[in-house]
């Protein structure tokens, strides 16, 4: 019953990410606008609002000007569900306060990279208003961690994650300059630094390795296809997004993995 919640939930705020996704592009407002069709304007009726369920129901099509819905409405919805999903069951072994905690953390985390990894590959810009935020809440809850409800402070819990951050994040800037902004974007310094202190040491290696591998075989895929060619951009920001969330539910496992096969 529980996982189904929060599957109902992961739906809900999925439907919500995808308004905030269209309204970062045209600067509408986010809370004071109500939902409406993208192509014709349409106000959408409560029953055009439910999660997946309005999109198969309608054909995809909206229901006014009869025009191709985007795939990315119903795989928002789905994939932020699955997340949270994921998300549950990660913190479940946590004591009941920090389980709470956590899952809220993580909830909120997972829907600004969500954000992130659509807004980048639509639209190839990692926007400061929702990286920035997260930053902020990233860095409040390795803060809160540190003081543990009270109990003996681990300042090692901060530290880790903060000179993460700024590895990480220099490791991108150096790229962003030697290329002269051809090879990397500067927002992708940005992102990795907020990945550092979301994953700390060592399960930032993990997302990079992961980001890196996964971005090489998308990319050499779309030039056989003829898609791109090699002088073409492809954002890096999905991948580093991707890269995040494998590091955070398998990290260990991979980091283990691979000193596996080093000895």
């Amino acid at each position: 019953m529980f996982h189904l919640l929060v599957f109902i939930f992961g739906l809900l705020i999925g439907s919500f990410l995808n308004a905030v996704i269209h309204r970062l592009d045209t600067g509408e407002s986010i809370v004071s606008k109500r939902s409406h069709c993208p192509k014709c304007g349409h106000t959408l009726s409560w029953y055009e609002l439910i999660p997946v369920v309005s999109f198969i129901m309608q054909r995809g099509r909206c229901r006014a000007c009869d025009k191709k819905i985007s795939l990315q409405y119903p795989a928002v919805e789905l994939g932020t569900a699955s997340l949270f999903i994921l998300i549950f069951q990660l913190t479940a072994d946590h004591p009941l306060g920090w389980q709470f905690l956590a899952t809220a953390y993580l909830f909120i985390i997972a829907s600004l990279l969500i954000v992130v990894f659509v807004y980048d590959l639509k639209h190839y810009i990692i926007p400061d208003k929702i990286v920035f935020p997260a930053v902020g809440i990233a860095l409040g809850y390795r803060v809160f961690e540190v003081f543990n409800f009270g109990f003996i402070p681990d300042f090692h819990g901060l530290l880790n994650p903060v000179i993460s951050a700024f590895l990480a994040s220099a490791f991108f800037a150096a790229i962003f300059f030697i290329s002269r902004g051809t090879w990397m974007g500067f927002g992708d310094v940005k992102l990795a630094f907020l990945m550092g202190l979301i994953l700390g040491w060592p399960n930032i290696l993990a997302a990079l390795i992961f980001a890196f591998i996964l971005g090489g075989i998308v990319g050499i895929g779309l030039v056989l296809r003829g898609t791109k060619d090699m002088k073409s951009q492809v954002p890096f920001g999905p991948f580093l997004v991707a890269g995040t969330f494998v590091a955070i539910f398998w990290g260990k496992e991979i980091i283990d993995w691979y000193l596996a096969l080093l000895i």
